[in-house]
């Protein structure tokens, strides 16, 4: 019995070292990332690549707030969560803004530099998500980490199809119909992501 225990108390040791080693590797990834996404905004004017820079930019404190409560309480992990639900709703406010924005002046954005941030935010996303998928379904933390890397890998191949786009048509309209469509799905995922922290403080409380 007390064998038994011990080895419960040695693998929930184990999950949180492996969650919080995994955790520090994409936090730092997406802020590399996020440096790459900011040059490729500024450089090109494109809406998606903003979306997909503020998105990082979430993330990475999404990132470091998870890593955070690892091994905490059932509680704390939901209350970091709602705060990620907030997090990416603003995000998507931001994004809305920018949008508007674009819609009164449209100009089309410089190809080579969105191309180029879309490539390497895409293959920086895609191995976040590969690292983070064992770990999707551990708890709530985990959970909402995993979602937020998933977002990005979907924002990473919109981006890259925006940029194509808009070489192929020379037009502004394929980034700023990407931007809305990373609009929708930030919403979307806000949403998930707050009702499943909202289910986990109730059950807390």
């Amino acid at each position: 019995m007390s064998d038994s225990c011990c080895d419960g108390h040695l693998d929930a040791a184990e999950l949180e070292y492996r969650q919080r080693r995994v955790l520090i590797i994409v936090l730092l990834i997406n802020v590399v990332s996020f440096v790459v996404m900011a040059a490729g905004s500024i450089l090109s004017g494109s809406s998606s690549l903003l979306s997909g820079m503020l998105d990082n930019l979430g993330d990475a404190l999404t990132y470091g707030l998870s890593l955070a409560v690892v091994g905490a309480s059932h509680l704390a992990k939901a209350r970091v969560a709602l705060f990620k639900g907030v997090l990416i709703a603003a995000a998507a406010l931001i994004v809305a803004t920018q949008i508007y924005r674009h819609f009164l002046h449209l100009e089309v954005p410089m190809v080579e530099a969105m191309g180029i941030a879309a490539l390497v935010n895409l293959f920086a996303n895609l191995i976040c998500l590969w690292l983070l998928t064992p770990f999707r379904h551990s708890d709530i933390n985990m959970s909402s980490v995993w979602e937020c890397s998933r977002n990005d890998t979907f924002d990473g191949v919109a981006v890259l199809i925006a940029s194509f786009s808009v070489w192929i048509f020379g037009s502004a309209w394929p980034d700023i119909l990407v931007a809305i469509i990373l609009l929708l799905l930030f919403t979307k995922s806000a949403l998930r992501v707050l009702r499943g922290a909202w289910n986990e403080l109730k059950k807390s409380s």
